[in-house]
């Protein structure tokens, strides 16, 4: 490993190269924008990641000649120029990514990383986040490094040798900070709807954001539960702290939390700080279903742009605009089906803030299914939990009315009606 500047570093990236920036709060900012700095000497670099918090000025549309990205997952940095057909999207379940490194269908040349400082055994840690940057790190040709004491050091798949680092520059960044949101009535009561659906020790995944940091609160009195999940944020702290997430049933890595990567606060960070109660791991085999299967009561609690009447789940996009990305909510889906005592939760407020029903007669034009009827088991809004699995279309349709805002619901019983000739009594 050669310690150097960042402006010297990334002289290795070379026109035309494949480069693979780390994920989530471990994207290399300094890294970055030393790369940036370099636009006017590069030409056609394709940048391939996941959701990256903090900027993206690669995808900004003056660079469009020197970089082009390509977003495996999409975050708010790169949606806009995804819209704009100035950057693309490539659809892919997140336990499958990290094959199209490993089997050279996305070869990488260059890989920028965020890791913490090395140990005495001169192992540097990939943090927060090793998802698909272990597969990312393994494949590429030459490995840059900013090493950051800020950067915690985690237990699990993301230990580096320096010796396979090329490049390193010292830095003192502060990790980007997503913080808790103040929670509304009706994500508090989905919050209530699934927390009845979680049973004692079961084993649970779900991601950030409102819905699932309802679920979290709403769990304080419950026992004995594990984690298996590919991130978790702040809220799940206190639930270990207090005992309530153990791992004691857990039949894959009991008594520890499992997760591939972790966004939140500067607590999360300190509390994963070589903690080895959590272990990271590669996210090609903690979202493998065959995996998550193994445990007892998954429970898996994701959520949805919209679904329609038969159970389809968009996730990833609005209409044809895409929003995010497949993501791992099929590999959780169908790992929570196979389990024993499972149970697969799609959880969504009923309407948009504009007024618009998320339960819709049929999907906008454009949007992509995610995770398909066949696939189906319990929905969860702010008007209660439905479960989908075994039924009919017609039955389905139903149910799903019943969980609607009222104020779409004589509308989507007409649609029923007219779709499936079934006759429903509105409250």
């Amino acid at each position: 490993m050669k310690f150097t500047t960042a402006e010297k570093a990334v002289e290795t990236i070379n026109s035309g190269d494949r480069v693979f920036v780390q994920s989530v709060s471990a994207a290399p900012q300094t890294l970055i924008k030393a790369m940036c700095a370099r636009a006017a000497e590069l030409e056609n670099v394709e940048l391939y990641h996941l959701h990256t918090e903090g900027a993206a000025p690669y995808a900004a549309p003056e660079y469009a000649g020197s970089f082009h990205t390509n977003a495996l997952f999409v975050g708010a940095n790169v949606r806009q120029a995804i819209a704009t057909g100035e950057a693309d999207y490539i659809p892919t379940f997140l336990s499958e990514v990290p094959l199209l490194f490993r089997r050279g269908i996305l070869p990488i040349d260059v890989a920028l990383i965020h890791v913490s400082p090395p140990d005495r055994h001169g192992f540097c840690s990939l943090g927060t986040s090793v998802d698909v940057s272990l597969a990312g790190v393994q494949t590429a040709k030459k490995v840059v490094a900013q090493i950051n004491p800020k950067m915690p050091r985690t237990h699990g798949d993301g230990l580096i040798d320096v010796r396979h680092i090329d490049f390193a520059t010292v830095v003192e960044d502060d990790l980007p900070e997503v913080g808790g949101i103040a929670l509304s009535a009706e994500e508090l009561s989905i919050g209530r709807h699934c927390a009845e659906l979680v049973e004692n020790g079961a084993t649970l995944q779900m991601g950030i954001g409102a819905i699932p940091n309802a679920v979290l609160v709403a769990l304080k009195d419950h026992k004995d539960l594990g984690v298996h999940t590919e991130m978790f944020s702040d809220g799940l702290i206190e639930l270990i702290e207090k005992e309530i997430v153990n791992g004691k049933f857990k039949r894959v890595h009991p008594n520890k939390i499992v997760s591939s990567f972790v966004m939140g606060t500067r607590r999360l960070y300190d509390f994963i700080d070589d903690n080895p109660e959590v272990v990271l791991l590669d996210v090609a085999y903690v979202n493998d279903p065959a995996v998550i299967r193994r445990n007892p009561k998954v429970t898996a609690i994701n959520s949805a742009t919209e679904i329609d009447l038969t159970g389809q789940v968009c996730a990833d996009s609005i209409g044809t605009r895409i929003f995010s990305g497949v993501g791992g909510q099929l590999d959780f889906i169908r790992g929570a089906s196979l389990s024993e005592g499972g149970k697969p939760i799609i959880a969504l407020l009923s309407q948009t803030s504009k007024g618009e029903s998320k339960i819709t007669p049929f999907l906008k034009e454009g949007a992509g299914v995610v995770t398909t009827r066949a696939n189906m088991h319990w929905v969860v809004t702010e008007y209660g939990a439905v479960n989908l699995y075994g039924k009919t279309l017609r039955q389905r349709a139903l149910e799903l009315i019943s969980i609607a805002h009222p104020d779409h619901r004589e509308q989507l019983t007409r649609a029923a009606y007219e779709r499936f000739k079934v006759l429903i009594k509105t409250p």
